[in-house]
């Protein structure tokens, strides 16, 4: 694994994604400190690039890190030009649709033109196009559960772990859009110049993703 760049997200999936990089042997276990943007892996010239979740497919696709890991949410959105690999097991957590308890008939149930609030603009309008449901997308980059409850829009497409937040602010689930778990993605060129380490990488991934 020597000469490689491996980006991995802050916020959410830091925790996890390091704690994985530390299972394969990547990065010693007292490097972990995600206000760092660049962290030394434990092979000659290889590194760790820590990136906000929307830019890291954009760090991979560009060269910038030869691999990188991504939730499949970010994957579904903004569908970059990397390769899809391996499904790495851990960050699972769910896309769904959801509106104002009290609304739930009014605003699902009848079938009508639906204003939904969302930091997945592109997943949502396939959703609701392949729904024929006629949708009006409003992009957010913050707290899209505030929207229902401020006349913003009628509904939500976010992500959902516990369900925790939906309940806190009125909301229930109705429908599904997409699942997701963390993906280990692989810049096409460094697949090819770099091969004998993104192997290397590959294999040790696989070891121990069979005694999980």
């Amino acid at each position: 694994m020597n000469g490689i760049t491996i980006a991995i997200p802050s916020g959410r999936l830091f925790p996890e994604a390091f704690s994985f990089l530390q299972r394969i042997g990547f990065v010693d276990a007292e490097v972990q400190d995600q206000r760092q943007l660049l962290l030394p892996a434990r092979f000659p010239g290889s590194q760790v690039l820590i990136a906000k979740p929307v830019d890291l497919l954009v760090y991979v696709e560009h060269g910038a890190a030869d691999a990188g890991i991504a939730g499949k949410d970010i994957l579904l959105e903004q569908e970059r030009d990397v390769y899809e690999l391996l499904d790495l097991g851990f960050g699972a957590c769910r896309g769904v649709v959801a509106v104002p308890q009290e609304r739930v008939e009014e605003v699902w149930a009848s079938g009508g033109l639906l204003r939904v609030a969302t930091k997945y603009p592109r997943t949502a309008e396939e959703f609701f196009w392949k729904q024929g449901r006629p949708v009006e997308i409003i992009e957010m980059h913050g707290s899209v559960e505030l929207a229902p409850r401020v006349g913003l829009a009628d509904a939500i497409v976010d992500l959902v772990m516990t369900g925790q937040t939906l309940r806190a602010n009125g909301l229930v689930e109705v429908a599904e859009v997409f699942q997701s778990t963390a993906r280990l993605v692989v810049n096409r060129v460094s697949l090819r110049t770099r091969s004998q380490s993104i192997q290397a990488l590959l294999d040790r991934i696989e070891e121990v993703l069979q005694h999980v």
